[in-house]
Parts: C-alpha cells; sequence; structure tokens
C-alpha cells in the first residue's frame, strides 16, 4: 500500500469570526482522518493573526481589524505558507476569500473551495464606485482562484455564475455540497442551552451574521407585523452583530423587548432552539448555499426562505418561499403558517431533504478528486 499523501487543508483566521468557513473546513478535516486515512495524511493549516494595528493607538477597533485583516491575508499568511509547501503534496484553500494564498503554492496540486462569488463582485458587476484598493484585492483573489488546479463549489447557482461570467475552465469545476452535522438530527441539546437561553414563551428564529445580503431588515419588519397578531411572540437572534441603523430600525419598530440574541451556541443547542421554534425565517437576498437551511430542515424545524436558486436547489418543497423582499408576503405567510400548522411541509420531508446531504460523501468527493489530480488509484466498490 503506498505512503497516505500529504493534505494541508488551509484554513481561515480565527480572528475573521466566519465560524461557518471554520465548520466546513472542520468537516471536512475530520472525515478526511476517518474516511480516507489510507489516501490522506491530512493536517490543518492556520494562519498567525497579524494583531499589530489593533494594538495602536489612534485607530478605530474596527479600521485596526481590518488593516490586521489585510496584512494577514495578503502578506503574513503567503509567506507562512511558502515556508510550508514543501511539507505537503496536495493544499486545499478551504475558503476563496483566502485564495490569494495560492499564488504561493503549487497551482497543479492546489483546489479551492469557492463558496459564492461575493468576494469578487466589484469585477463582475459595474453597482456604484468601487475604491481601487478593494478592486486590487478582488484581483488578486480571483487570480489565485484561477491558478487552482481545482474549484469546489456548493450548488448549482454558484457554478452557473462562474461560467457565465467565464472564470474558469469546466473541466476544473467539482461539485461538493456540504453536509449536515449529526447535532442536527439528534432530538437531544437541551441540556447544552446556556441557563435561561430557552424561552418561555413562543419564538421566531432567525441565524445569520449581519451582511446586508443577509436582510435582517426584513426580518425585523417582518416580526414586528407578526407580532402585531401575536404580541407574545420572542425573535431568537444567533449570529449578528447588529449595527447601529440595525439597531435603530428596531428601536423605530418598537421591537426591541422582544428580541433575544442568545451568546454562541453548540451544534447541539442550536438544534434544540431548531426545534422548539415556531418557525425559522431566512430572508437573505443572495447565498451561495444556506448550512442554517439545511440543519434546521435536519431538526425539523418549519422554514420559511426566501425564493432564490440557492435555497430552492438545497430545500426543494421541504420548506416554503416568499419573494426576496417583500414584507407583506412575508407576513401573510408566516401568519398563516402560524395560524394552520397543517400547511407546512410535513416534519418527515423536511428530515428527508435534510439527509441527502452528509460530510461524509462531501469529503469522499473531494478526496476522489484530489485523488485523480496525484494519480492515487480510486476506491472500486
Amino acid at each position: 500500500m503506498s505512503t497516505p499523501k500529504r493534505l494541508a487543508v488551509i484554513f481561515d483566521a480565527v480572528e475573521e469570526r466566519w465560524p461557518s468557513m471554520d465548520f466546513v473546513a472542520e468537516m471536512l478535516l475530520l472525515h478526511l482522518r476517518q474516511e480516507h486515512s489510507g489516501r490522506y495524511d491530512a493536517s490543518a493549516l492556520r494562519p498567525w493573526f497579524f494583531g499589530l494595528f489593533e494594538k495602536l493607538p489612534g485607530l478605530s477597533s474596527q479600521t485596526a481589524w481590518n488593516a490586521d485583516r489585510l496584512v494577514t491575508r495578503f502578506l503574513t499568511y503567503p509567506a507562512q505558507l511558502a515556508t510550508a509547501r514543501r511539507r505537503y503534496s496536495l493544499f486545499h484553500v478551504a475558503d476563496h476569500s483566502y485564495a490569494q494564498v495560492a499564488h504561493v503554492l503549487p497551482h497543479e496540486r492546489t483546489g479551492i473551495y469557492c463558496h459564492d462569488l461575493d468576494a469578487f463582485a466589484c469585477l463582475l458587476t459595474s453597482d456604484g464606485p468601487v475604491p481601487a484598493w478593494r478592486k486590487a484585492m478582488a484581483r488578486t483573489q480571483l487570480a489565485g482562484l484561477q491558478r487552482a488546479a481545482l474549484v469546489f463549489y456548493s450548488t448549482n447557482q454558484v457554478r452557473r455564475r462562474i461560467e457565465a461570467a467565464g472564470l474558469l475552465s469546466t473541466d476544473r469545476l467539482v461539485h461538493a455540497p456540504y453536509g449536515v452535522a449529526p447535532e442536527f438530527f439528534s432530538d437531544r441539546g437541551e441540556d447544552e442551552l446556556p441557563p435561561g437561553t430557552l424561552p418561555s414563551r413562543p419564538f421566531i428564529f432567525h441565524v445569520g451574521s449581519n451582511m446586508a445580503r443577509k436582510r435582517i431588515d426584513v426580518l425585523f419588519r417582518v416580526f414586528a407585523a407578526v407580532r402585531k397578531r401575536y404580541p407574545e411572540l420572542i425573535l431568537m437572534q444567533q449570529g449578528a452583530q447588529l449595527l447601529p441603523e440595525q439597531r435603530a430600525l428596531i428601536t423605530e419598530l418598537g421591537i426591541g423587548n422582544s428580541i433575544v440574541q442568545p451568546p454562541f451556541l453548540s451544534r447541539a443547542a442550536l438544534s434544540a432552539l431548531y426545534r422548539r421554534a415556531e418557525l425559522v425565517l431566512l430572508t437573505s437576498e443572495r447565498e451561495g448555499f444556506g448550512l442554517p437551511l439545511l440543519e434546521a430542515l435536519a431538526a425539523g424545524a418549519a422554514v420559511v426562505a426566501s425564493d432564490i436558486e440557492p435555497f430552492r436547489e438545497v430545500a426543494a418543497d421541504a420548506a416554503t418561499y416568499c419573494p426576496v423582499g417583500d414584507i407583506e408576503s412575508w407576513s401573510k405567510k408566516a401568519l398563516s403558517l402560524l395560524e394552520h400548522p397543517e400547511l407546512r411541509p410535513s416534519r418527515a420531508r423536511r428530515k428527508a431533504v435534510a439527509e441527502r446531504y452528509t460530510w461524509t460523501a462531501h469529503a469522499a468527493t473531494i478526496s476522489d478528486a484530489y485523488a485523480q489530480l496525484a494519480g492515487i488509484p480510486l476506491a472500486r466498490g
């Protein structure tokens, strides 16, 4: 039996605060180690975060943090990888927003996971002026992506956008959808909730960041409309550090005393909240995949989601859909499902759709792609 190839899984900086990107990389690494150890000796590579600007006086915390991110992504992490590359046969960049590191890696042995095209949007659309430095950064990232021998993607919408923009030759593209962690299928998890986290009143649930594309403004407006008929409802939100304008909207709508943001929760605890929620609302206007949608379905939650291609592809008929940003449509649909639970897709259907997605299949697809790249014999079965 041949010696396993050394494969580096290249993580984002933890300080970037992208738990979904960390999670996807961790699941791949775990399953490569558990299920493909005969092929690969897989290791994690993580950057040393620069951190200097945050120690300097006179800079705002956001400006300093962004400066440290920029130096880490484009200078210190590539330098770190350049010194480490001799120790590995294959390289998997887990997040395309770090595609610039491919410039210091052997392109014929490097793959990159492209979750969406947001990092390159300023080069692909003309939605207003963009600073020259931002375009330069995007060009460097895109050139790194284009160097890679393999580019993985999660949904067909991502592939279609890559093809429509003419970014890559299709023979390098590999479809590798995400999976669902087993905790989301479990009926346990309440014991992992911090004391006082589980509300005594019924609640609507949302999981997502404060990014503009998540359309938290729609979430707040819909909740405010629904709460007029159900004043006892609470909105639980996990994952968003609210911006001043988002807090101002909450004040304007008069819903501040009905919004709860628990601390960062484990997967088991998150699953418990999904199961207990009256509805899960996912109001994004744009996604590459939508892990919260899949995890909510696995937990058996009733989901109302934006009618966008990735959500339709992932959830099929297991979720209910509303037009992006249509407050009236969202409000009517949420009220209808609260008043008539029988109109929701069945719990069995929700779980059946989620069961299609496994991290075992995700890792197997990526493992086979690198095996072909490195000339490792594929398993017969």
